[in-house]
């Protein structure tokens, strides 16, 4: 699965590096997301104290993709990771409605950042296949997407377990990546 990802980008941007942060709360399910696509499978994890970064070649096109740490603690951190991104894939535990405010306020401040004033944003409302599970709709109304005037983003309802809505949203952020 990361060939066939690497072979989406190289047909779009030849040689271009291209910079993607998974940002998110602790236990959303970024770094599941991440070894998802990259390996094609579900890699058991623990929770990512730092962060996991992860590049594919193909061709001649460099992938990176940084999956940083969601604790409360790392969070004032991921700052340090903005230069040169291109793209933010923001996760979402969409069975945890307790935490979604905090959500919103982490994802608020990042998006303020100048340094990401330009980076698209692809949402992944993650744990689709979990009782009680908010719907995107909800989680983007929540979180004030339909608010982001100066911005790309998207949300896709996803479940990482099952690989669902992955590669949709991922189909997205090529489209988004290749028109900015």
């Amino acid at each position: 699965m990361g060939n066939l990802l690497s072979g989406l980008f190289s047909k779009l941007f030849g040689s271009k590096d291209v910079r993607i942060l998974i940002l998110g709360l602790d236990g959303a399910g970024k770094t599941t997301i991440l070894y998802k696509l990259q390996c094609g499978e579900v890699i058991t994890t623990i929770p990512t104290i730092g962060f996991n970064v992860e590049s594919v070649s193909y061709k001649n096109v460099k992938f990176q993709v940084w999956d940083l740490g969601g604790q409360t603690s790392i969070r004032p951190y991921w700052r340090c990771y903005y230069a040169n991104t291109n793209a933010i894939i923001y996760v979402v535990d969409s069975a945890d409605a307790e935490r979604l405010g905090t959500s919103k306020e982490a994802l608020t401040s990042m998006l303020e950042e100048e340094e990401l004033k330009d980076a698209c944003l692809l949402v992944f409302a993650n744990k689709q296949d979990l009782p009680g599970a908010l719907t995107s709709a909800q989680i983007s109304e929540t979180l004030g997407l339909p608010q982001l005037k100066n911005r790309q983003w998207s949300i896709y309802k996803a479940s990482a377990i099952k690989g669902e809505g992955l590669f949709e949203g991922l189909d997205w952020l090529v489209n988004a990546l290749k028109s900015s």
